[in-house]
């Protein structure tokens, strides 16, 4: 027995000398997303599986969705604290917390998942928004395709038909557009939106497609206003501690992995899913009435171009004094990035 220990030793040394260790590190992957969801299916798991290759099996990565873990208004804090690893966030489930990353949200910037996708990466890799992020890790940015208005009972065609009308909304922009509009926002996360209407707490909803399909929204959904007034955006982030403990090597593989790429491919799932919404509502025989241009619109466009405006400066009053020239950045990538 006593032989073998120089050949053990030896093997170590190299081992160490190489890099090469059979440790594994597991991460945790927590968001809100259902798992059987495509988001969970074609891009976390996704991402997940080529980080585990990439690293010959040193990191794991857990997946914990449908809130499994951590609930989805509390997903960002849950990467900063290190409930989780990493986590799938919704930036306008945190109040106030991403001013100026959902003016990416406003109406106008983005017409669909691909663009707003690239926007919002381009906006965070050019050092625009990244001050938002300090607290943790950012791996990539993308978003949903346009945000529509749904209802279940009362058909719109006019800002004048939201009045009175409870109205989820996703984030402060779209609740300031709706409320601009004469509706009643209510914030709600989106798993709780099936409940919330079925009980009637709502009226309708803003969601994109995409969303309306992997929620099962259109079961509850009459009609729809397909006015392209917003979007939400959303970021998967690590904890900075948990990056930071990484080997080098580790860190490469996370690095590899991040950043625009990664946007664009989240971006071509949502959109494929926008598609497959819009084409389940048609199918169920909903109305769908269509705005091609909202902030020109004879009726539409006052009120969006008002609800911009304020909440531009609101979060200038609030100390966003970037606020401006975010919008003019944002607004100047639309050429650059493709719809």
């Amino acid at each position: 027995m006593t032989k073998l220990f120089p050949k053990i030793a030896l093997a170590a040394s190299l081992a160490f000398a190489t890099g090469a260790s059979s440790a594994t590190e597991t991460l945790r992957f927590a968001h809100f997303w259902p798992a059987t969801s495509a988001v969970n299916t074609e891009v976390f798991e996704v991402w997940a599986k080529a980080v585990e290759e990439a690293s010959n099996g040193q990191l794991k990565i857990d997946m914990y969705p449908s809130q499994t873990l951590v609930k989805a208004a509390k997903s960002y804090d849950g990467a900063v604290t290190g409930l989780a690893d990493i986590t799938g966030v919704v930036q306008g489930y945190s109040a106030g917390r991403f001013p100026l990353t959902e003016i990416v949200e406003l109406p106008g910037i983005t017409a669909s998942a691909s663009q707003g996708a690239c926007i919002l990466q381009s906006l965070y890799d050019s050092g625009e928004v990244a001050q938002e992020y300090d607290d943790s890790h950012v791996l990539f940015m993308f978003s949903t395709g346009p945000a529509y208005l749904h209802t279940r009972e009362k058909e719109v065609k006019v800002p004048a038909d939201l009045a009175g009308l409870r109205m989820r909304r996703p984030n402060e922009v779209a609740g300031s557009m709706l409320a601009e509009m004469g509706a009643a926002p209510v914030g709600i996360p989106a798993p709780g939106i099936y409940e919330a209407l079925e009980r009637g707490v709502v009226d309708g909803l803003s969601f994109p497609f995409e969303a309306m399909k992997i929620f099962r929204i259109n079961e509850l959904i009459n009609h729809h206003v397909q006015i392209p007034y917003g979007s939400s955006t959303f970021v998967v982030t690590m904890n900075k501690r948990t990056y930071n403990n990484l080997s080098p090597e580790l860190k490469k593989v996370i690095d590899d992995n991040s950043g625009m790429q990664w946007a664009m491919k989240a971006a071509k799932v949502i959109h494929r899913l926008d598609q497959e919404g819009l084409a389940e509502a048609k199918a169920q025989g909903d109305s769908i009435h269509v705005v091609n241009d909202p902030l020109n619109d004879p009726e539409w466009g006052m009120p969006l171009k008002k609800g911009t405006e304020k909440y531009l400066k609101n979060i200038e009053e609030r100390g966003a004094t970037t606020a401006r020239d975010v919008y003019k950045k944002a607004t100047e990538l639309r050429s650059k990035c493709e719809a």
